[in-house]
């Protein structure tokens, strides 16, 4: 019987313990938050400025008098090179040092004259000077050497044509670096 006695007076002490520590766990912890959360609501609402006027569209009446066609092209097209039929590049054939680098990174640094032979020197970006001749290959472009003289060098180039599909020809040169 003394085992029935206890478990009312065990119980009996949980429930007065329980709001005691329930006192215990409401503390002031956010009691700062609480306070700034109170301060910011009393500050008076923020003005909403208003919408911006919506101006009316203003229609135009084109008058075809001393204008151009609104609907053609402002400026004239490219027209692209002719493409020479049977033209296009040996693809068959070894490549030259020189096809490595574009034509325009080259530089034409002087010339060498050997048994009535005249040869040019041309400056790569890799730091070395190649010695060319006429027939000789240069530039991205399948370049081939056409002329040599002390000033400058001709090249024939075979670029495509982008519209057709073909290839045309062009000359560039390569002039006596200073």
């Amino acid at each position: 019987m003394a085992g029935n006695r206890q478990k009312p007076t065990l119980t009996r002490v949980l429930l007065l313990a329980a709001p005691l520590l329930l006192v215990a766990c409401s503390g002031t912890e956010h009691e700062d938050l609480r306070a700034w959360v109170e301060k910011v609501k009393a500050k008076p609402g923020g003005k909403i400025p208003p919408l911006p006027e919506v101006k009316p569209y203003e229609t135009f009446v084109y008058v075809e008098e001393d204008r151009r066609d609104p609907f053609s092209p402002y400026f004239e097209e490219v027209r692209q090179p002719e493409a020479k039929p049977g033209l296009r590049p040996d693809m068959n054939r070894k490549r030259e040092a020189l096809e490595e680098f574009p034509l325009d990174s080259l530089k034409y640094v002087g010339t060498l004259e050997k048994k009535g032979k005249l040869w040019a020197l041309i400056a790569a970006p890799d730091n070395t000077v190649y010695r060319v001749q006429v027939g000789n290959h240069l530039g991205k472009n399948f370049g081939e050497i056409i002329a040599i003289n002390e000033h400058e060098i001709k090249i024939k180039e075979i670029i495509p044509n982008g519209a057709t599909g073909g290839w045309v020809d062009r000359e560039a040169t390569l002039t006596l670096a200073e």
